[in-house]
């Protein structure tokens, strides 16, 4: 089995999704297509039996200044209709959201720190079921509208859409479960400057200071969600 993933940003890569792959038996590959040109070489669709899309700094409306997002997001576009299993990550949400036709815009409060979503109440059993309440870790300015077909699953106070699915094989979160407290500091580290005190985004100091309990829940999260995705816990 094959897992794939697509880097936007020399800091955002699996985390903690890489034990659960390995655990699993995935052989992992991936593209760095934040270092690619005009001409991007993807993968082909039918080789990967998972997807996994990262997050990124960049909006996917940025297509006049990043050559690669137009051809990814059409790659994607394909891959997504193929019916095979893809999870994205906050800018990786995004993607789906833009490659299936909807929209893609700056939210009205920007995210950042370790703030609750609260899944949305549905009994549909097709559909992946979030717990009722549950700290995860955000990093966001952008927000967008749900796709054709797409169901939502959770929300938070300064973000309706902050989990969907579409389909039985597409997930999109908004927040990062996939982060340790190793890259939590290096987001903290890098982008330093986005930490603006606001109603919902937290000091250095809170975001690093999150306990270990917060970090082995989004892990737990992360891997019934990959579970899902893959048919393993069914």
């Amino acid at each position: 089995m094959r897992a794939h993933f697509i880097q936007h940003d020399p800091l955002e890569d699996l985390a903690g999704i890489e034990p659960w792959l390995v655990s699993a038996g995935y052989d992992i590959t991936n593209t760095r297509i934040f270092e690619s040109d005009d001409s991007v070489e993807l993968p082909n669709i039918d080789e990967i039996d998972l997807l996994i899309l990262m997050g990124g700094p960049m909006s996917v409306n940025d297509e006049e200044t990043l050559a690669w997002l137009a051809p990814e997001k059409e790659w994607l576009r394909r891959y997504i209709q193929a019916g095979k299993p893809v999870l994205g990550i906050c800018l990786g949400s995004q993607l789906i959201v833009s490659a299936m036709g909807a929209n893609v815009y700056p939210g009205e409060h920007k995210e950042i720190g370790w703030f609750p979503v609260h899944s949305v109440i549905s009994t549909d059993e097709t559909l992946f079921k979030l717990p009722d309440s549950t700290d995860v870790f955000h990093w966001h300015g952008e927000t967008f509208d749900l796709p054709e077909g797409a169901t939502l699953l959770a929300s938070s106070e300064a973000c309706k859409n902050q989990a969907f699915q579409l389909g039985d094989s597409a997930i999109g979160l908004q927040f990062h479960i996939e982060t340790t407290p190793e890259s939590a500091k290096m987001l903290a580290t890098q982008y330093r400057e986005d930490l603006i005190p606001a109603k919902y985004i937290q000091s250095e100091q809170a975001i690093l200071e999150a306990s270990e309990e917060k970090y082995q829940k989004n892990q737990q999260l992360m891997s019934e969600i990959l579970a899902f995705l893959t048919g393993t816990n069914r």
